[in-house]
């Protein structure tokens, strides 16, 4: 690499609906590929990058693959940014793995579950031999049960030893890589109105790193984002469609219900968390509808003025099928719209999703939230640029 005016660039796997991209994206890196495996994800990371200008390079550049990562093979599936992969090579190898293996909401059966996606991650790593590498999974991943699969993925990146499957010592010369950093972030220190812990493991080429230093992220936000705060505008929308209707007065009186509740409980935990949202679940495929999550998660978005029983549909949805007794007026509060729980993620607001309403709901509670991947993305881009800066001069 001579010039110091290129993309960086970032090839993800297991991407979703785009939460860890449109991070990485507002961090400056430019994505050569996509790969998801879920229809519905795909097709929204297509309809926002068609549509929105600022993607504008990802739509020349960037194969969006609908494809199961295990089949996945860089120099046959990427394409369009074929040549630039080969001159320039990857700055970014990044992913937000499966979570069931290792969440406490599951048997956390970690490299047993067939859903394990760390060693295909791996074999990437070792595929692409990216300047950087970025893994996204829950914070059940760094509970001891798990340390000796930890031990396993630092060797394979950085070498040392580990405790094989049989229990005796084993080394691995690894990739030629630092592993700068794994540890866990939480969501609501970078403007997430949402308790949500996520580990994430930075690692970086050695001859990359060499005499630069990684420095993990600190929070951009003192105090969290609250409920209150973030869907007011949004709520306030969809109650102010039916004041001067047959509803008005309990609509009104529903609206000034749900804001009392949402600050109340934020004033109550303030210093201490502040009023924000159980950690979003987008359930499986396996099981029904959506809603917010276990009995716990629902008793805490209760004290927050919210039905946790559903999702509510949209504005136009609701008015077209009359279901604002369920959506907005239920004695437990109105119930969450796609878009409201998208901005408890923190998408942004102009992100569309696609499918119906259940699967735009687990596309959501299933993301990486932006504002994090975001924070993340900037700290390896700042070891990027120093490094590309370094080389220039030297070479």
């Amino acid at each position: 690499m001579t010039s110091t005016e290129s993309e960086f660039t970032s090839i993800e796997i297991c991407a979703g609906a785009g939460g860890q991209a449109i991070g990485l994206h507002h961090a400056g890196f430019r994505h050569l590929a996509l790969v998801e495996i879920d229809g519905h994800a795909a097709a929204t990371l297509r309809r926002n990058i068609d549509t929105h200008e600022a993607w504008r390079w990802e739509k020349e550049n960037c194969d969006l693959l609908h494809a199961d990562v295990k089949e996945f093979v860089p120099d046959r599936d990427v394409v369009k940014g074929r040549e630039k992969l080969r001159r320039d090579g990857l700055d970014l190898l990044a992913g937000g793995v499966p979570c069931p293996p290792f969440s406490h909401a599951g048997k956390q059966l970690g490299k047993d579950d067939e859903r394990d996606l760390f060693p295909r991650m791996l074999e990437l790593v070792r595929l692409l031999n990216p300047r950087a590498v970025m893994i996204e999974n829950v914070r059940g991943i760094m509970d001891p049960k798990f340390s000796d699969y930890r031990d396993f993925i630092r060797a394979s990146l950085e070498s040392g030893e580990y405790r094989a499957e049989d229990g005796t010592a084993a080394y691995d010369p690894g990739l030629g890589y630092t592993v700068c950093e794994w540890g866990v972030l939480e969501a609501s220190n970078f403007g997430v109105p949402q308790l949500r812990p996520r580990a994430i493991l930075v690692a970086l080429r050695n001859d990359v790193l060499k005499d630069l230093k990684y420095e993990w992220p600190t929070a951009t936000h003192e105090e969290p984002v609250s409920v209150a705060e973030a869907l007011q505008p949004t709520m306030h929308a969809r109650y102010k469609r039916y004041f001067d209707g047959a509803h008005g007065q309990r609509a009104k009186a529903a609206y000034k219900a749900w804001l009392e509740a949402a600050q109340r409980r934020d004033a109550e935990l303030k210093g201490k968390g502040g009023g924000i949202a159980p950690t979003l679940v987008g359930g499986s495929k396996k099981h029904g509808g959506a809603d917010l999550g276990p009995s716990r998660a629902k008793a805490a978005w209760k004290q927050l003025g919210v039905s946790g029983l559903g999702v509510a549909n949209d504005i136009a949805t609701c008015e077209a099928k009359g279901s604002e007794e369920r959506d907005l007026l239920g004695p437990d509060g109105p119930m969450l719209t796609v878009q409201q729980a998208a901005i408890i993620q923190g998408f942004p607001e102009q992100w569309i999703f696609e499918g119906g309403k259940t699967a735009q709901y687990r596309q959501v509670g299933n993301a990486f939230p932006p504002p994090v991947a975001a924070a993340v993305g900037k700290s390896i881009m700042e070891v990027l640029k120093a490094a590309r800066e370094r080389d220039a001069r030297r070479g």
